[in-house]
């Protein structure tokens, strides 16, 4: 890769104006997203446009990136993240024929980088924008005269992360199966407190919110201490996430750049693979997750390859605890958001559960209202646990499990009453409120302990537990009716959502006794319908 700085002619291209002070990254993300109906009339389907909307929008920010100012630059010197005459100005210096030839251009180019960061972001991209038109003016009229950076300060990825927020409000897009609360991923990042040195991963990282979080964390609060080596290995290896879903992780490659992860000619940061499939051969100090929903693995098969796994189910969330949990690194510490169901169904379930607080200090619980993520009726929780050395004598690793109910009486939706970071403080004060000694934490209405010997005795091992009782009608003011029709919804789409697990597992275990009895093909045949369907229909991440 070249390493002059790209160039912009200014005998061609006038200077992009700043945006003024009420110009907000939101107030730019809503006026892109709503020119997204020229690109529908156009003939482009819905996660079609995204995704070229994600390619131009990169191609702009990472010029911007490259023309900030010297101060915000940690590398001296740095390389812009897109080659000369692959990059933005090549665009905005071009008109109508020759506009869309360039941007085809810019994408057959920047495909053939294999093996690199950029290289994954553009591999098979495709222009689906066949209007020399339409995509001048989105290039020249809905992009170019904005600065999407935020003005004096390092570059941040935020009006890229506003496009990918706005898409998940817009369900029809399907963007929301990657999307988790970012509220909600700092809170827990701010619980782990990952610090310089410790390499960190995802093993289901969607567009990679929990990662940048992760290097944001590191980036604020050691900033003195990010030179030379520690520095590099923040860029180069130190933060790393897998990813099922190949345009998924290509959204991720792009998130990391803008947000200064890694380094375009440097080998990718997301590895583009089923994390269950195999036993991992690297291993981390922290491990932040938000797992799909769904039954079984991209083959329908169970993962019976997995000898490394305490016993076999198909339930991916619970193989996703087992994973997570031969990630770790002896000390290494995990925050996992998961379903109700794992906290109390049975079978494999319990025997995970058990083996958990056997294990590994499995130490808080955080209970999560509904209305906080972008599919409806889900309910949810973070569990956190470290995986400790073994205790003299095998006493279990677990000594109490903190249990802090942020869902009693607690309302949102994503528009009226949506989470905010601040909605969190409590919990993340209570979560710290002992220090380094868990047991020293201070109790309070949401927040209770529960002893080991308590919890492996409830049947089931089950850790399905509600501190706090709900206030009754006679003392609690209702909600407004939007909410309380929301909360219906959300409680029907949840009990669908646990109906159509139940019929997949019994269609499943049909289709594997026919194939038995008849055709020893028909049940993988079977299998992999019915997990071919839950594949594109995982919670957000």
């Amino acid at each position: 890769m070249s390493t002059t700085p790209a160039l912009v002619n200014s005998a061609t291209v006038s200077p992009a104006p700043r945006r003024s002070a009420g110009e907000t990254t939101s107030t730019l993300v809503n006026r892109l997203w709503s020119y997204c109906e020229l690109l529908r009339h156009s003939g482009v389907s819905t996660l079609d446009y995204v995704e070229q909307l994600t390619y131009l929008l990169f191609l702009k920010m990472a010029d911007e990136r490259a023309k900030r100012p010297a101060r915000f630059r940690r590398n001296d010197p740095e390389e812009p993240l897109v080659p000369e005459g692959l990059d933005w100005p090549s665009l905005t210096s071009r008109s109508a024929e020759d506009l869309l030839e360039q941007y085809e251009h810019i994408l057959r180019e920047l495909g053939r980088m294999g093996g690199t960061m950029l290289g994954e972001v553009f591999t098979k991209a495709q222009n689906k924008i066949h209007e020399p038109a339409v995509l001048d003016r989105l290039v020249k009229d809905l992009i170019d005269p904005y600065t999407w950076t935020r003005e004096n300060q390092d570059l941040k990825g935020d009006a890229y992360e506003g496009l990918l927020q706005r898409g998940a409000e817009d369900r029809k897009t399907g963007a929301g199966q990657y999307f988790t609360p970012r509220p909600l991923i700092d809170a827990m990042v701010d619980c782990v407190q990952p610090k310089p040195g410790e390499s960190i991963t995802d093993p289901a990282c969607g567009t990679g919110g929990f990662l940048i979080a992760a290097h944001a964390h590191i980036a604020e609060r050691y900033e003195d201490q990010l030179y030379g080596d520690q520095a590099r290995k923040l860029q180069t290896g130190a933060i790393t996430g897998y990813e099922l879903v190949r345009e998924t992780a290509r959204l991720a490659l792009m998130n990391m750049l803008l947000h200064g992860i890694g380094t375009s000619d440097g080998r990718p940061l997301i590895t583009v693979q089923d994390s269950l499939a195999k036993s991992p051969h690297k291993f981390y100090d922290i491990v932040l997750a938000n797992p799909p929903f769904g039954v079984g693995s991209v083959t329908g098969e169970a993962y019976s390859a997995r000898k490394d796994f305490w016993t076999q189910t198909t339930n991916k969330q619970l193989n996703f605890v087992q994973h997570i949990y031969t990630l770790l690194k002896t000390n290494g510490r995990a925050a996992l958001v998961l379903p109700d169901n794992v906290l109390f169904e049975g079978g494999a379930g319990a025997e995970i559960r058990r083996r958990l607080l056997d294990l590994t200090n499995v130490h808080t619980l955080l209970r999560l209202p509904t209305g906080i993520f972008y599919a409806n009726g889900v309910k949810a929780n973070v569990l956190f646990f470290d995986k400790v050395p073994p205790r003299p004598g095998g006493k279990p690793a677990t000594k109490q499990l903190w249990v802090y109910d942020f869902r009693t009486d607690q309302r949102f939706t994503l528009k009226q009453r949506a989470l905010r970071r601040e909605h969190l403080d409590d919990f993340v004060a209570a979560f710290h409120s002992g220090g380094t000694d868990y047991s020293a934490r201070k109790p309070s209405e949401r927040f209770q302990p529960y002893e080991y010997d308590e919890l492996i005795a409830r049947d089931k091992v089950n850790l399905d537990l509600t501190v706090l009782q709900s206030a009754s009608a006679s003392s609690a003011p209702l909600a407004p009716p939007d909410v309380i029709a929301q909360e219906i919804v959300d409680e029907l789409e949840s009990a669908l959502a646990e109906f159509t697990a139940v019929a997949q597992a019994l269609k499943k275990a049909v289709g594997t006794t026919v194939g038995t009895e008849a055709d020893p093909a028909a049940g993988d045949r079977a299998n992999s319908t019915t997990t071919g369907t839950t594949e594109e229909t995982d919670q957000e991440r």
